[in-house]
């Protein structure tokens, strides 16, 4: 699986020294990236954890997987991650998204697309040390320019892929794990990248996972994340099952137990339709799966890991890590 590298996506469910005992381990293990989620009300501040990760790590690269630019002014954002990457160059990526729990459980809605462009494109003029003029005021970062952040989209739905494929450094795709579909979702972003002359090879694809690896229970504790994946806008037609449950599991969806496992949306997601959302089950199977994604253009497949048969997140990165990348 030469093709390929992982990473792990890490929710600060957790108090800060566990975080970074997971980053740790996960520089360890051979990781290349670490995620760090950003949802302030529900889980510990990501900025937060990112400089406590890395202080702690050395060779593993830092990103937000994702912030927003309506809870965190594109100002602010442009100012932590010149920050981080004048301390620690070379090894920060800025993850952004139009907002999803950060977002619901203020009660506002994720930022329109139009909106989201011109944020991003204001975070970049800023970490270059440039004005930024907004109505009657001139913004400028006086600590910048540093080294450039790339920056990545999270996207699932077509017209933020292809949005991706016109403007970001990397896109954090997050569509589920069956081939053919992702390679719609590649498509997508083909086409943004085109209608900006741009190559696709010259984008950095990331495919965003949920996964649980044990010899039981597995399937069950990744419920939740398959159920705000599916639910997200995608670049394909769910099939009527699928969408069936799509339905119903919008109408259980809480945003204060945002993947938690033992969410009530989890409650509603069947087995069946793990498999396509999912890195879940034995180690074989997992290995499988992953094999099942050489060849589909992705470039990093980052789990999001579960505990699961009697294990934490920290057994589910050690079992990938043997199983997976040990291969």
């Amino acid at each position: 699986m030469s093709r390929l590298t992982f990473g792990v996506g890490l929710f600060p469910t957790d108090p800060l020294p566990t975080m970074v005992h997971l980053a740790k381990l996960s520089e360890s293990l051979g990781f290349s990236h670490v995620w760090v989620g950003d949802s302030h009300l529900i889980w510990r501040e990501a900025y937060v954890n990112l400089a406590a990760a890395a202080l702690s790590t050395s060779r593993v690269v830092l990103g937000t997987g994702v912030t927003n630019v309506l809870t965190r002014d594109p100002s602010v954002v442009a100012s932590a991650f010149a920050t981080l990457q004048e301390a620690y160059p070379g090894r920060l990526i800025l993850g952004l998204g139009l907002g999803d729990s950060a977002v619901e459980t203020m009660g506002r809605k994720q930022a329109r697309l139009a909106d989201f462009e011109l944020a991003v494109n204001r975070i970049r003029e800023l970490m270059a040390g440039q004005d930024v003029r907004i109505d009657t005021t001139t913004l400028r970062l006086k600590h910048g320019p540093h080294q450039r952040v790339p920056i990545y989209f999270a996207a699932s739905g077509p017209k933020m892929l292809e949005l991706a494929g016109r403007i970001a450094d990397g896109v954090i795709v997050l569509v589920g794990v069956d081939p053919p579909r992702v390679r719609q979702a590649i498509e997508a972003i083909g086409v943004g990248a085109r209608a900006a002359g741009r190559a696709l090879g010259d984008i950095d694809l990331v495919l965003w996972v949920p996964c649980a690896v044990a010899d039981a229970g597995a399937r069950e504790v990744v419920k939740a994340h398959v159920a705000r994946v599916v639910v997200h806008p995608l670049p394909y037609t769910l099939a009527p099952d699928e969408q069936k449950v799509v339905d119903e599991i919008r109408r259980a969806y809480n945003y204060y137990q945002h993947m938690d496992p033992r969410a009530s949306q989890a409650m509603v997601v069947p087995d069946w339709l793990v498999d396509t959302f999912a890195v879940a089950g034995t180690a074989a199977e997992c290995r499988a799966a992953v094999q099942r994604l050489q060849g589909t253009g992705i470039n990093q497949i980052a789990i999001i890991p579960y505990g699961a048969g009697g294990g934490d997140r920290e057994a589910t990165l050690r079992r990938f890590a043997s199983a997976v990348m040990g291969a």
